[in-house]
């Protein structure tokens, strides 16, 4: 039987990388490392807080100060190894595309100039 601390701890996580992006703006490409990292966070500060048994905000037996406390510095991690791993060296650059339609030129105007010499015959 799973016990409620796994649950909580992704409540509390997805509470706390809700509010680290609703203050930093936008996270890209690190939300999912983010959550799991604040998820692994929260809950190894239920079991810290466990430990201690100084908690003075619990929910149940959910040591809710330490999980906080604990998953704002996972976050933080996942902050600073995204500032520190360098970026792609290459640029992708997207295919182009478009809708709108080319007419083409007419068949007279295409053609190359005709020439004033007759072409020479098979025999």
């Amino acid at each position: 039987m799973i016990g409620p601390a796994p649950i909580l701890a992704a409540i509390v996580a997805l509470f706390h990388v809700s509010a680290y992006v609703f203050i930093r703006g936008r996270a890209g490409a690190r939300l999912p490392l983010l959550l799991i990292a604040a998820w692994l966070g929260a809950w190894a500060g239920d079991t810290v807080g466990a430990r201690l048994a100084i908690d003075p905000l619990r929910v149940g037996e959910f040591n809710l100060t330490f999980a906080s406390l604990v998953a704002w510095l996972a976050i933080g991690l996942v902050a600073i190894v995204a500032i520190l791993v360098p970026e792609r060296t290459t640029k992708r650059i997207p295919a182009e595309i478009t809708t709108s339609v080319r007419r083409g030129t007419p068949k007279e105007e295409s053609m190359p100039a005709a020439s004033t010499e007759p072409e020479p015959q098979a025999r």
